[in-house]
């Protein structure tokens, strides 16, 4: 299985959901954003050197820490010397050897997030309830759709409850609270599970990936 968690806007916690997510499902965690990578680099090969043919993607991923890591690099030049379309095949070999691999998609709709949801077999969106989030949120999720990359799920971050996003979007949605927890996890590189596993944002993201678990073989 290959997840595509995709946003549209940039800040809106969509890392963060990725790593959060893949941690719950078990599953390798892929930056995928081939320019502005968000989430931990560690030594070792990472996307960049994969899509320049200096490693094989299972030699790139990082089982080093909580959750396991296909890193992207963070020069310039790294990302210039890649191909956004060879990305679907490592997606693939990953999923393939893993079973599972949840991407975190760059912000925008740029080829890179059009490599990762064409390989995709489902996405999940991540948005706020401000009206920019909403609407760029709409538009990724038109670009999944024409690439047949099914909707699961939609994140409604920051928030208590979900509100109108259900109707907006026609897919189940899911709100995750603000939480200390989440800043807590971020600067110790642990997962919520391991900072806060009894807190509400932490059964959050378990409902979460329940639904995906659920979800992902129908669509």
């Amino acid at each position: 299985m290959i997840l595509a968690v995709i946003g549209g806007k940039g800040g809106v916690g969509k890392s963060t959901v990725a790593f959060e997510l893949a941690a719950a499902l078990d599953a390798v965690c892929v930056d995928g954003d081939l320019g502005m990578a968000d989430l931990p680099s560690r030594c070792g090969p990472d996307l960049h050197d994969v899509l320049a043919g200096r490693a094989t993607p299972i030699e790139a991923v990082d089982e080093s820490g909580p959750v396991d890591l296909l890193p992207c690099g963070r020069t310039l030049a790294g990302a210039r010397g890649c191909e956004p379309t060879a990305l679907s095949a490592v997606l693939e070999t990953v999923a393939a050897e893993y079973d599972r691999a949840v991407v975190d998609c760059p912000a925008g709709l740029g080829r890179d997030s059009g490599a990762a949801l064409a390989a995709a077999d489902a996405c999940l969106v991540v948005t706020t309830r401000e009206r920019a989030a909403l609407s760029d949120a709409l538009r990724a999720r038109e670009l999944a759709r024409t690439l047949d990359a099914g909707l699961v799920a939609v994140v409604v971050n920051f928030a208590s409850d979900p509100g109108a996003v259900r109707e907006k979007f026609g897919a189940p949605a899911v709100a995750l609270p603000e939480s200390a927890a989440i800043a807590r996890a971020t600067r110790h590189g642990l997962t919520l599970g391991e900072i806060a596993p009894d807190s509400a944002v932490t059964a959050r993201i378990d409902e979460l990936a329940t639904l995906v678990q659920r979800s992902v073989s129908s669509v």
